[in-house]
């Protein structure tokens, strides 16, 4: 409350975080943070995020969108303490970016692909300072999947591309060629990496999104690994190979059915 008027929840969690940041009062490890030493909570609480949309649970969700929430105002209150920019810039730059962005809703303008008028205002927002690249603006902190992903799709709209999935299944088959040939660890290393990158590439002609598509891999493998030690009550050292092929066989037949 502040002069007997409810606070909104977002006034609220801003007022707790000065608190924190209050040097006279203060949480000491909040005080002690930077945008540098948080930022990899930032980065986890948006995989949390997304690890609660894939439960599919509503309570989950919106408990982990109030954690990045908050990693949005911790990061604003440390700018606001070091007199760069506070909560409300961030708030009206987003809203006039996504104001100026959709023109067809906000302005005048009329298109039938809101997907290129997107593109094209999104580069002329990046010329402002002069002709970027265009692949600026791909965070090097993306994962390595996503980030791939996202350098062949700028690629891509400037017309360097394959014209169809070929081109880039033969790529694989090429750079694993490649890496069978390579000569030391640092030669396999880079083969390797250029393996992944075609991989990628395949999958994004495919219309398939590489990061989401090897997390669910991963997850399916950890579901299935734990069932195996479910069943023979937790320590699988000492089984032979075969025996472990035999649940891994089994436990994925009873996905099946």
């Amino acid at each position: 409350m502040s002069n007997g008027v409810p606070q909104s929840p977002i006034d609220r969690l801003r007022a707790i975080m000065r608190q924190l940041r209050n040097p006279d009062g203060g949480c000491e490890w909040d005080l002690a943070q930077n945008f540098e030493t948080i930022a990899p909570y930032t980065i986890e609480e948006a995989y949390e995020v997304a690890d609660a949309i894939a439960s599919g649970q509503p309570d989950a969700i919106c408990d982990e969108l109030g954690d990045l929430l908050l990693q949005v105002v911790f990061h604003s209150q440390i700018a606001t303490d070091h007199g760069l920019f506070g909560f409300d810039d961030v708030a009206t730059a987003i809203s006039d970016k996504m104001e100026r962005r959709h023109p067809h809703i906000f302005g005048e303008a009329k298109t039938n692909d809101v997907r290129v008028q997107w593109e094209q205002i999104k580069a002329a927002e990046r010329d402002v300072d002069g002709p970027a690249s265009a692949l600026a603006g791909v965070a090097l902190s993306l994962p390595a999947l996503l980030r791939a992903q996202k350098l062949q799709s700028r690629a891509a709209r400037v017309g360097f591309d394959w014209p169809d999935v070929e081109g880039p299944r033969g790529k694989i088959v090429e750079e694993l060629a490649e890496v069978e040939a390579a000569a030391n660890e640092q030669e396999r290393t880079e083969e390797i990496g250029d393996l992944l990158f075609a991989v990628v590439n395949y999958a994004r002609h495919l219309g398939v999104d590489a990061e989401g598509a090897l997390r669910a891999a991963s997850d399916k493998f950890a579901r299935r690994f734990q069932s195996i030690e479910d069943r023979v009550g937790g320590n699988l050292t000492g089984l032979s190979l075969d025996a472990l092929e035999a649940h891994w066989q089994a436990v994925k037949a009873s996905e099946r059915n």
